[in-house]
């Protein structure tokens, strides 16, 4: 069996996030769904990207969040993502290997730009995010190494990657790989837009071939289109080993076979923008399991990351988070 080099591989969409402040106002006059993510051609995200306000750039993606998190956090991290050989892509793999993140990934030299997301996030901190995918649509099997897979604990893939047909690929043979050298897969459903677009397949991948699932409490009612948190809950319980819910204020729930565990949300002054907020919950969760704490131990650590995610802009933690698991778990 390979040597365990990674904690966590991440495999997704390697997208430069475009972050800015706008009102409720900008949203209807661009006739953009709040709180949605919606998948934007090249002239539409020119368009919206010459009417955005002043903002920040950095490299993004669910995926690539998540992994800038598990680094942030000391794990060892590694990112499988598609950009184009441009102005972005080099963006893209600059910002990421600069927070600690290897990126082994060759840009391509046709096709397709860099992908970005334009993100759009309104005084109330909800995110509406424009997706242009760009080069990401390229992303194919031949991008997956086997051997970085065998070498990583826990491969990570995001709901969105199931859109396109080549990056299905990608995630199939990525999950083949981590079965094979015995290592375990974890799935986020990203967004119930998503999970309705794909639901037959993902309770498949759920029943089937994850080990670890990450949903939001609209994202697994939705799965399993039920009325009720409970229900959602209930339906998943034994279709893969651990399934983390979360609920925003409420906190999350972790469900792992018999055991559940209810985990409270942590407090914050004031909540800013929810970008990132479940990319960073995953880092937590993942860190802490790759690292051998138990699974209340494991939803400690990423209620923290998320809290202060969200009490600032930006996708990506501010604060030493090392050193805010050391001050509040020891």
């Amino acid at each position: 069996m390979a040597e365990i080099r990674y904690d966590v591989l991440g495999i997704g969409n390697a997208i430069v996030d475009v972050l800015a402040p706008a009102e409720d106002s900008f949203l209807a006059q661009h006739n953009l769904a709040k709180g949605a993510m919606m998948l934007i051609d090249g002239y539409r995200a020119q368009e919206l990207y010459a009417a955005m306000g002043v903002g920040t750039e950095s490299s993004g993606g669910s995926a690539a969040n998540t992994v800038a998190g598990v680094a942030a956090l000391g794990g060892r991290a590694c990112f499988i993502g598609k950009v184009f050989d441009d102005e972005l892509g080099r963006i893209f793999a600059h910002d990421i290997r600069a927070v600690g993140v290897d990126f082994h990934s060759q840009p391509a030299t046709g096709g397709a730009p860099t992908a970005r997301c334009l993100i759009m996030v309104t005084p109330d901190a909800m995110r509406t995010m424009n997706t242009f995918l760009g080069a990401c649509i390229e992303l194919g099997p031949e991008d997956v190494d086997e051997d970085l897979v065998a070498a990583s604990a826990i491969t990570y893939l995001e709901g969105y990657l199931w859109d396109p047909p080549g990056a299905k690929e990608a995630f199939l043979k990525a999950m083949g790989a981590a079965r094979a050298a015995d290592r375990k897969v974890a799935l986020s459903l990203s967004d119930s837009f998503c999970v309705d677009r794909h639901r037959e397949e993902f309770q498949d991948l759920v029943e089937h071939h994850v080990d670890i699932l990450f949903a939001n409490e609209q994202e697994i009612i939705s799965l399993y289109e039920v009325d009720t948190f409970d229900a959602a809950m209930q339906a998943v319980r034994g279709y893969c080993e651990i399934a983390a819910l979360t609920r925003s204020e409420k906190g999350a729930v972790i469900v792992a076979g018999e055991e559940v565990h209810v985990i409270d949300a942590e407090p914050v002054d004031h909540v800013v923008d929810t970008t990132g907020a479940g990319d960073i919950y995953a880092a937590g969760f993942l860190t802490g399991l790759a690292a051998g704490r138990d699974l209340p131990d494991c939803g400690r650590m990423a209620g923290i990351g998320a809290a202060e995610v969200i009490s600032h802009m930006g996708a990506r933690p501010e604060a030493d988070l090392q050193e805010l698991m050391r001050a509040k778990l020891g």
